[in-house]
Order: C-alpha cells, then structure tokens, then sequence
C-alpha cells in the first residue's frame, strides 16, 4: 500500500515536490487521473472467495485492561457473537477492546486451523441449526462461479501446479488433498489451495491471495475520485491534506484513546503486536 500511495519515488519526494511523474509506479496512484478501465469498481466473487480469512478468529477471546493490562475476562466466540455482543460488552471498555485485539494473537491463515465455534456455528435465530461455516465457504465458491484453485492460478498469470506436492512442502497436507478430492488436482477448492500454500517470508498468507488483494487495493484507489482526480488542495484544503499524509492509523486510534499511547507509540506498524502495558517503558525526552 506504501507503493500504491507515495510510488516508488517514496513519502519525502512526493510531499516536497510533487508528483514527477505521471508513472503511478514513480509517483503512486494518489493524485493521479481517475480510471474505471472496463467496469466500474466492484468487489468481485473471487475477492470474496480471498477474504475468506475465518482461521484469524480465535476460538477463545480474551480481554485486557488498557490501564492494568490485566485479564478481564475469557470467552468462547459463541459467547461474544451475535446477540451475545453487547451483555458481553458491559464490563469492558471500547479503549480495552483496541488494546486486546492489539496484544493477543489471531489465528494463522493455514489449513487445519479453521475455528471449532464456526465450524458449528450457533446463529441466533429461533430454529436455526447448527452450521458448518468451512463447508459453506466452499459451497459459496462453487455456486458463485469462483474457479478451483489451478483455473484461478492461471486467471492471475501464475504457472498451473502439477502436483499436489506442488501446493504445498508439507507432505501430510498433500497427501490429505489428494485423497480428498480422488487425485484429481484440477478439482482442489481455491480456498483450500490457498490456505495449503507455503507463506512466504513477512506475509500473513499466500502469494496467490496476495495477488488479489493488491489488485483489489490498487483497482479501488484508481476508481474513486477523492483518491484521483478529486484529491486536490480544492476539495481537501491544504490542511485537510497534510492532515491525511501526516497521520496514520496510530495518530488516529490515540487520537481517539490517549490512554492506549503506551501500547501503540513505539511500534511502527499498528498491525503488528502492540506492547503490553505492563512492559511499557517511556521513551527518553
């Protein structure tokens, strides 16, 4: 996203002088002319298919003080879920919620990890049943058009695999998909493949699903106006501007919880793991 923004030029070139180019490799996507391509924006089935990311959900949610960095309470997702949200809500702050979600770890994008409560999953209306949400991702995909995992490595110019081995380096896991789907590697699930593929290096998930997700990303910046044409100093301010490319998500979470600046202020990105309030040590004036 850094790149889609300020280009490769980076943060100080663009702020100081400019655009120089009309490159949005060099000078980013921000400020440059607005373009729909063939169609207008829209999330398409196979970013859905992409987002699909419920191994992140913990099967047990845990909530910490901001102030005391203590445990306040340890429930399953059932429990905090649906119209379980708000009782579950009353003896935490929104401050609390930030700072937990900042400390505590969401699960890995990974095979064999997708989440026991959503794999039964209660939905809380009078004479639901019970529903296995992993199968119903699947069956979405299926009934959607979203094509199986080889078709949808070719659609984004990347080489077919072969074998299942090829998936995937860890040799149960291929084992397991294949005999899930009788040997034959062109009827593997895209969920599934994404999920076996190995992680490279810094990423959160799978190279092919990092694909869509900058396509995606760069599509939704060039297609709005306020991020292209629109985003002037005529329709901002110049104040309005600075304010945007001087602020990030950390200046914006403090802005509005001061009292999470222990666990926020000295980590880069707010992404990653925040500090914990009981380690927090000041920086020197």
């Amino acid at each position: 996203m850094n790149a889609n923004w300020w280009g490769l030029y980076g943060e100080n070139i663009k702020k100081n002088l400019g655009r120089l180019s009309e490159s949005e490799e060099l000078s980013g996507i921000v400020g440059s002319e607005t373009k729909h391509y063939t169609a207008s924006y829209s999330l398409t089935e196979e970013f859905t298919s992409v987002y699909r990311m419920h191994p992140l959900i913990p099967d047990l949610i845990a909530t910490y003080s901001c102030t005391s960095g203590k445990l306040i309470s340890e429930k399953s997702f059932t429990e905090v879920q649906g119209k379980f949200t708000r009782p579950s809500m009353q003896d935490v702050s929104i401050a609390d919620l930030f700072y937990s979600f900042g400390i505590v770890h969401p699960g890995a994008i990974t095979l064999h990890n997708y989440p026991d409560t959503l794999r039964l999953f209660e939905r809380m209306r009078p004479g639901s049943l019970a529903i296995d949400l992993a199968a119903v991702d699947i069956l979405r995909d299926r009934e959607r058009g979203v094509p199986r995992y080889n078709q949808f490595r070719k659609m984004l110019h990347k080489k077919p695999v072969r074998k299942f081995s090829e998936i995937t380096s860890n040799a149960e896991w291929a084992k397991e998909i294949s005999e899930v789907y009788g040997g034959d590697i062109e009827l593997v699930d895209t969920m599934v493949g994404l999920l076996a593929e190995d992680v490279p290096k810094g990423f959160g998930f799978s190279d092919t699903a990092f694909r869509v997700f900058i396509l995606m990303a760069s599509r939704r910046l060039k297609s709005d106006r306020f991020f292209t044409n629109d985003y002037t100093e005529e329709v901002y301010t110049r104040t309005g501007l600075n304010w945007v490319d001087d602020n990030n998500m950390s200046s914006v979470i403090i802005r509005h919880y001061p009292q999470l600046t222990p666990a926020i202020q000295n980590v880069s990105n707010p992404f990653a793991p925040w500090d914990s309030i009981n380690t927090f040590k000041p920086i020197p004036a």
